[in-house]
């Protein structure tokens, strides 16, 4: 009920919601609706500008701009949701054990996180893929490590003020162990700022990778991913086709996400609640 409301009175989060599911969508049935094979080469069909044939035109070598751009939304809505989905279960489990245990196991743990946010991310992310080497995994696990932290804090923040609360006391004198009032009283009640922070920083995950991609830091060639092709576009940048239409899709899928977490906001906080 509260989702339909808020589809209803939130056009920015309504159109966040439709951009999104529509790019599950087609990421999902590429393979079968793409026209042309993402991988395959015309070299006397290169630079075509959008056309019946092409509609999204052609790039350097041939390949069709739209496949291309249909079968890499796959690699890209992958890399932010598994980049979220593994910062978020590590950074949670990190923060809440320092939280809850306290003490000095909580001044370590927090300055190891602290060491690794006094780095710009970029830049670690940058240096972790280059070390490791160009591939989808090595760029995935750049990103986790400079996102993890993030959910620590905030997870331990909250674990902090949870475990205070009446409820975990009563737990604790009915004699329940420490790892189920960690996992049954104090980790359900804090999800919601989880949750916020998650669908917040999806859209910023994804522009990150499509950053390490444009770098040549990404997905190897030739598999089509995004910021690879707005890397190719630049090489070409007469031929303004080739790095527009990947571009739109970085900016739709990270536009409708940013809405989607600022709609997930809303819902989840009861003084915007009462506005919806």
């Amino acid at each position: 009920m509260m989702f339909g409301r808020l589809m209803k009175n939130d056009r920015a989060f309504a159109f966040g919601v439709v951009v999104f599911a529509l790019w599950v969508l087609l990421s999902a049935f590429a393979p079968w609706i793409a026209p042309y094979d993402s991988l395959a080469q015309d070299i006397a069909g290169r630079f075509q500008p959008p056309s019946a044939a092409h509609w999204c035109g052609t790039d350097s070598i041939g390949r069709d701009i739209l496949s291309r751009v249909l079968v890499g939304s796959r690699v890209s809505l992958f890399a932010g949701l598994a980049t979220i989905a593994l910062s978020a279960t590590f950074g949670m489990i990190y923060g809440g054990i320092a939280g809850y245990v306290g003490g000095v196991v909580d001044d370590i743990m927090m300055r190891v996180s602290e060491m690794v946010l006094a780095f710009p991310g970029i830049i670690l992310a940058m240096t972790i893929a280059a070390a490791l080497g160009p591939s989808l995994f090595n760029t995935l696990l750049a990103m986790v490590v400079i996102w993890w932290p993030n959910y620590a804090r905030v997870m331990r923040s909250m674990v902090i003020s949870k475990k205070q609360n009446e409820y975990v006391e009563a737990s604790r004198a009915l004699g329940a162990s420490h790892f189920r009032v960690f996992f049954k009283e104090i980790l359900p009640n804090s999800l919601g700022p989880m949750l916020v922070l998650a669908t917040l920083d999806f859209g910023n995950a994804i522009l990150l990778f499509s950053g390490l991609s444009y770098l040549g830091l990404g997905s190897p060639p030739p598999a089509p991913e995004w910021g690879a092709m707005v890397a190719d576009g630049a090489l070409n940048f007469n031929y303004w086709w080739i790095c527009t239409f990947p571009g739109l899709g970085i900016l739709t899928l990270a536009l409708g996400a940013n809405f989607i977490g600022d709609g997930v906001r809303d819902l989840l906080d009861p003084r915007l609640r009462q506005g919806l």
